[in-house]
């Protein structure tokens, strides 16, 4: 009986959680190794910009991530799951920069630019235009794919009203709307230069000082709008 009483008490030592295993093996649980699961969306990201998202397989993706199927079904469902954590992924990085950014100017006019510079480099550039492309291509066959894409529990617009809200308390801007606020420095930003490249009118990113230009331009028109004390001039 007490033999019996030593094995039950070992069953119930074991790992019943997915980090448990980890812990008393030394080895990571099936699907819970971040390194692994970034080598997959790596290998991903680069068979989607190559050949497209319609073209792409999850054969070639394994190829391209050098890991077997079966590995790469432990951790994504399928290569519409896969595009969707490549997005996030791409998402989280901008948005951790442009945070930075904001954290790194008290000066709201210095803030609103830096973030401005940085928000048009990055959508103007060929990977995220690209990524938007294939995902207008699929729209209409998958629109939660196009919904995931667009939208998040925290995007550019979430990040540019806390930093408007912060400027507001101290008094350096007169904001009733914030949110509306955010949508229209956004705009002003990026002015036509991300159509033109969506649509292939501009076949490379602006250069260095029409972004400067343009941005310099949405900082004085939103300061007009929203400051409150007189925007500076030259």
């Amino acid at each position: 009986m007490a033999a019996q009483d030593e094995k039950l008490a070992e069953k119930s030592n074991t790992a019943t959680f997915p980090g448990d295993a980890y812990l008393l093996s030394g080895r990571r649980a099936a699907g819970e190794d971040p390194a692994k699961r970034e080598q997959i969306i790596e290998g991903a990201k680069r068979v989607f910009m190559n050949v497209g998202f319609d073209a792409a397989s999850m054969n070639d993706i394994t190829r391209e991530a050098g890991v077997s199927k079966g590995t790469i079904y432990v951790y994504f469902q399928n290569k519409e799951d896969l595009f969707s954590a490549m997005i996030e992924n791409e998402r989280a990085l901008f948005l951790a920069t442009v945070r930075t950014v904001l954290a790194a100017h008290e000066d709201v006019e210095a803030g609103l630019y830096k973030f401005g510079v940085s928000f048009v480099t990055h959508m103007t550039g060929e990977k995220v235009i690209n990524a938007m492309r294939i995902v207008l291509g699929v729209r209409d066959r998958m629109p939660d794919l196009c919904r995931r894409f667009f939208k998040g529990p925290e995007n550019l617009r979430s990040v540019l009203c806390d930093f408007l809200e912060h400027q507001v308390a101290t008094g350096s801007l007169k904001i009733d709307d914030l949110d509306l606020a955010a949508v229209q420095f956004l705009d002003l930003s990026s002015g036509s230069f991300f159509k033109f490249r969506l649509f292939g009118t501009m076949e490379t990113p602006p250069p260095p000082e029409e972004i400067d230009r343009v941005i310099s331009g949405a900082v004085r028109v939103f300061m007009a709008a929203y400051g409150a004390q007189p925007a500076r001039t030259g």
